[in-house]
């Protein structure tokens, strides 16, 4: 969550050797916050996947930006999607994985059950969207619960990511209600960044 492409460049490089990259994307509408653009990363090479997390006024605008940065997965908060299932076209149709993403106050009946079956991932706040070093709020965990038993009886079952919050002691509840990744801002990038990984994954673990 960055507004300076120079400080994304530096995490970027200090992510080498790692699977998957978390970028928001926030356009100043969604939240009173603004970050880069996707198309900031055309020219840069880096080795993890890049999920982009679209905050923003009709993600499915913003589809292309991500592509021509990079994306191997796109999430987009429903809040201020027209059309649900156009948005989840566009992206099959450029060839990326495909999340949608709920707001901590939104209700998980919003997600449009024609394309869940479609989804790769749901992303469940914790916070409210669009601002990092918030703390976790509680009412994510049955919204997770819930879109866990839901997938249950899907034969191609979404994942669920958990965003916002999340610290040693609160990645145990998330994992213990369904939740199959988190997303982690700052904090994760304080002292050794692959350290941290690892301590939050044997917290995690240690959870199942």
């Amino acid at each position: 969550l960055t507004n300076d492409p120079k400080e994304l460049e530096e995490k970027l490089k200090r992510c080498e050797g790692l699977e998957r990259v978390h970028i928001d994307i926030v356009d100043g509408v969604f939240a009173k916050n603004k970050t880069i653009d996707p198309s900031a990363l055309a020219n840069l090479e880096f080795e993890p996947k890049l999920d982009f997390h679209l905050m923003v006024k009709e993600p499915l605008n913003w589809v292309e930006k991500c592509v021509v940065g990079g994306a191997d997965r796109i999430i987009g908060q429903i809040e201020y999607m027209r059309d649900q299932v156009e948005f989840v076209g566009k992206v099959q149709e450029i060839g990326a994985s495909i999340g949608l993403a709920v707001d901590l106050k939104t209700d998980i009946r919003k997600l449009d059950p024609v394309v869940l079956t479609n989804l790769d991932v749901v992303l469940v706040m914790s916070v409210a969207a669009g601002f990092g070093g918030q703390k976790f709020d509680e009412r994510a965990l049955n919204k997770i619960k819930r879109l866990d038993e839901i997938r249950a009886r899907d034969d191609t079952p979404y994942r669920i990511c958990d965003d916002g919050g999340i610290t040693l002691n609160r990645i145990d509840d998330a994992r213990s209600a369904g939740v199959d990744e988190v997303a982690i801002g700052r904090r994760i990038f304080k002292g050794n960044l692959k350290e941290n990984i690892k301590m939050f994954q044997r917290a995690a673990y240690l959870s199942k």
